[in-house]
């Protein structure tokens, strides 16, 4: 018999690996379902790839790779007979087996038993040869399936990887010296200290100067100053301000160029004035708690419906979602995107198409996993009422333990954060930062195909007014959520507020217990008012003044979304630093017309404002030494080094970083994109001569774009033979400059628009917010001149809604508490509560954080 197996594995051997160092076994979990070893087809593990299969999907990886040979994994459960000990050890048949394999089910282990079982299968004949079998097995084949056997799970692994990653403790953290200048930081308004930059900001922990950090490729970050002051100083530690929470804060050695730990970084924060002593929590039960709860009880109680006899649901739709420890915040958005018919017909009504086309790694594949999760959630097939017998035993047992299990969102989650500092980890997050993010991982995966995030898109129209002058200026950017202010001096119960505030002072004063709090009650359309008011634009700068004045800004719809996100602005930071949130309850409306709020554009009684940009401002060394030494100017060579090593020629970034004044590498960036078409692109640097300090139109960093410069008809050809369009691959090359292999990565993330599309349906905005051409129509969205109709599309429509989901989160901060979501589904409001999924008896609109409406018809 043991001649007969090894014959029968020889041809197959060459595909049979041992997992090595970095591999992930994935043997709790198939790749295209729900499916584990506990589900009644097992799981199949490819002895090659290590990728999970349920019963259901295993043909389809045979099919596509030509794998023969997976290891089955089948656990079989059952409770334990009437009258078995109560404490005994769950009895196991092969103890080794499933090492590290976890549970799929929420079970007491000493109310179970379970066996272990598995064996090798080969494919397509689905012989099985049972394991372990060391006597009759190639050594190869035994020390295989041993290691998988005894691997950890990927899951596992993912989990340690991200409480654990790979970050030193610097070597200056115990030693650093921290200068007594009396310096305190601010909780808000920080911009860098040589620039206007407001984003990207570092905090030198040695004097306390905020700094930009290093600009990146994709037009994000800053002008390096923060790099420029270490070099300066030799002050080797920065903390990025937007990065703090209790639980720590993003630190920089430029001195060791990593990012490193610092053990102290509470103390040297508290010595710029940022006490994070006070902002510590502890973990309960999966979800994190606030170390000051009792104001937070009845918050707790009437989001969650305690104390109710809530009616459990199952079947289609009312599928939970595990909570993966501090995860709910991405199992409420998943659950509301997931009951918006665009995502299922994306990602659920394509499963197949997805699933057959899907990648070799499946749990690499967005499309794959949304696909996944939505069949999970909407086939009802893991929500499942209890059988009647069921019912009835647990009845005489007078107990009611059938909840059903939810799906676990590990695979999505490991996908969809990857890379990101704080989705990445195990922590508490924001859900409304968590949502914007899944939105752009769509928007990413969406290139050429159905894009089911456009159903949020809408573009707003901002209004700024040069309060000296009183002309206007017009702009547009998209959104996906407007955030509204709660105005607590609008509370309907000021005197009762009031009235708490001086007895919780006076006990404070007095060390005595605090009063019951008091929450703030809102009218909902004191916050509509408070949206729509003007507003101060910061560092304004009039180009009909030329110079810095007075502006205010006000906002309103150039369209309205097919559905309506409306964030309410609970989060704010004390003085000290401590994340508060704003006790307050607000009226939302079940119906909501913002028609009013449609906006108009440029009236006829209104003058614009001059197009012209601020002026670049030269330092005075660089504009004497552009006088004095016409053949050497100054030129910042960092800068120039940045940009060459995104691929442009050295000569025209020494060009473009001149010409921008030496204002730091996104200026310069922008230049070269207004002037790559140019022929002398990449020509050296030529300075004008004295007589004639005005450089040529082709060298100005304000002239014209040369227009009819084909790219080299060889390069075109190349591009055609692959199959793209003569036209796009023009475009293409143009674009970047003729480098094919930038081109062909520009082809793919800027598909070609059908010419047929309407121009109402388009928005030339990016989803960062970028302002573009002033829409004179108050319906119709617009593109920008100087780009092309590839930008992201807007639904437009009436501005009338009605609720259909809420999410609500529970706890002092975001950083910590819990979040669920209500959603109305078949005219009831139901609640999902993690795995649980009840109808829910009395939703507490007025206590939700993130509002879902849908936009009603016209009819």
């Amino acid at each position: 018999m043991a001649a007969d197996l090894g014959e029968l594995l020889v041809p197959y051997m060459p595909t049979i690996r041992v997992p090595k160092t970095g591999d992930r076994v994935f043997k709790s979990e198939c790749a295209f379902s729900f499916d584990s070893p506990e589900s009644e087809g097992g799981l199949y593990v490819c002895m090659n790839t290590f990728l999970g299969f349920g019963r259901e999907h295993v043909e389809r990886h045979y099919r596509k790779t030509g794998q023969s040979v997976y290891m089955h994994l089948k656990r079989h459960v059952k409770e334990k007979a009437t009258g078995a000990a109560g404490g005994a050890i769950p009895r196991r048949r092969n103890g080794k087996v499933f090492l590290d394999l976890e549970l799929n089910r929420d079970f007491n282990g000493e109310d179970y038993e379970y066996e272990d079982e598995v064996k090798l299968v080969i494919f397509p004949d689905h012989f099985e040869i049972p394991l372990p079998n060391i006597e009759e097995l190639p050594a190869l084949v035994t020390i295989a399936c041993d290691a998988v056997l005894n691997a950890p799970s990927a899951y596992k692994k993912q989990e340690l990887e991200s409480w654990d990653e790979e970050i030193q403790v610097s070597r200056h953290a115990r030693s650093l010296r921290q200068l007594d200048n009396g310096v305190r930081i601010p909780p808000s308004g920080w911009k860098c200290q040589k620039c206007e930059m407001r984003e990207n900001l570092w905090l030198n922990l040695t004097d306390g100067a905020v700094l930009c950090g290093k600009w990146f490729f994709d037009g994000s970050g800053g002008n390096g100053h923060a790099l420029d002051h270490y070099k300066e100083t030799k002050y080797p530690l920065a903390v990025k301000l937007d990065t703090i929470t209790p639980d720590g804060a993003d630190v920089y050695s430029f001195e060791e160029e990593e990012a490193v730990l610092d053990p102290h970084i509470s103390e040297h924060l508290s010595h710029f004035g940022i006490d994070m002593l006070q902002m510590q929590k502890r973990t309960e039960n999966g979800h994190h708690t606030d170390n000051n709860s009792r104001p937070r009880v009845s918050e707790w109680e009437v989001i969650q419906e305690s104390g109710m006899k809530l009616k459990a649901v199952f079947g289609s739709g009312y599928t939970g979602i595990k909570n993966l420890g501090n995860s709910c915040y991405l199992g409420t958005v998943l659950q509301v995107l997931f009951s918006i018919p665009d995502f299922q017909r994306m990602y659920v009504g394509n499963l197949q198409r997805i699933f057959d086309y899907s990648p070799l790694d499946p749990s690499q594949d967005f499309a794959t996993q949304m696909a996944k999760l939505g069949h999970g959630l909407l086939s009802g097939q893991y929500s499942k009422p209890p059988m009647k017998s069921e019912l009835i035993e647990q009845v005489m047992k007078e107990e009611y333990k059938h909840q059903q299990k939810g799906v676990s969102p590990r695979m999505l989650k490991a996908l969809v954060s990857r890379g990101h500092p704080e989705f990445s980890s195990n922590r508490q997050q924001d859900a409304h930062e968590f949502f914007l993010h899944i939105l752009n991982v769509v928007e990413r995966n969406s290139a050429g195909s159905e894009n089911p995030s456009d159903v949020f898109r809408f573009l707003v129209e901002e209004r700024v007014q040069c309060c000296q002058t009183r002309r206007v200026r017009y702009t547009q950017r998209v959104d996906y959520c407007i955030q509204l202010p709660a105005p607590i001096e609008a509370a309907t119960n000021r005197e009762e507020l009031l009235a708490y505030e001086a007895k919780r002072r006076d006990a404070e004063e007095n060390t005595r217990a605090p009063p019951e709090p008091v929450r703030a009650r809102i009218p909902f359309t004191a916050c509509l008012q408070a949206f729509t008011e003007p507003e101060n634009v910061p560092d304004f700068w009039s180009s009909a003044l030329q110079a810095k004045s007075a502006g205010i800004k006000t906002s309103r719809f150039a369209s309205f979304p097919e559905y309506l996100v409306l964030q309410i602005k609970k989060f704010t930071f004390g003085v000290d630093w401590v994340p508060k949130k704003l006790d307050l309850a607000i009226d939302v409306p079940d119906f909501l017309d913002l028609s009013r709020l449609r906006a108009t554009g440029l009236q006829a009684s209104e003058e614009e404002l001059p197009d012209l940009m601020p002026p670049i401002v030269l330092p005075e060394d660089t504009r004497d030494n552009s006088m004095g030494s016409m053949d050497s100017p100054e030129i910042d060579e960092a800068a120039v080094m940045q940009l060459a090593e995104m691929g442009f020629p050295l000569e025209a970034c020494r060009k473009a970083v001149y010409y921008t004044g030496n204002m730091g590498p996104e200026m310069a960036f922008n230049w070269i994109i207004a002037h790559m078409e140019e022929p002398d692109f990449a020509e050296p640097l030529t300075l004008p001569s004295m007589m004639d300090p005005g450089p040529s139109t082709s060298d100005s960093p304000m002239g014209a774009t040369l227009l009819g410069n084909s790219p080299p008809e060889e390069s075109i050809a190349i591009l055609t033979s692959m199959g793209f369009p003569r036209a796009h691959s023009i475009q293409a090359l143009k674009a970047t400059n003729n480098n094919l292999e930038r081109a062909l990565d520009w082809i793919f993330t800027h598909p070609e628009e059908e010419e047929s599309d309407a121009l109402s349906d388009m928005a030339d905005t990016e989803p960062n917010g970028n302002a573009f051409s002033n829409a004179n129509s108050h319906s119709d969205s617009t593109l920008s001149p100087d780009r092309d109709a590839s930008g992201p599309r807007v639904k437009d429509g009436p501005g009338r809604y009605e609720l259909f989901a809420f999410i609500s989160h529970m706890g002092a901060s975001t950083m910590s508490g819990h979040y669920v979501c209500h959603i109305k589904k078949e005219g009831r409001w139901v609640i999902y509560n993690d795995h649980k999924v009840c109808l829910s008896e009395r939703p507490p609109k007025d206590l939700g954080y993130i509002y879902f409406y849908h936009r009603l018809s016209s009819s």
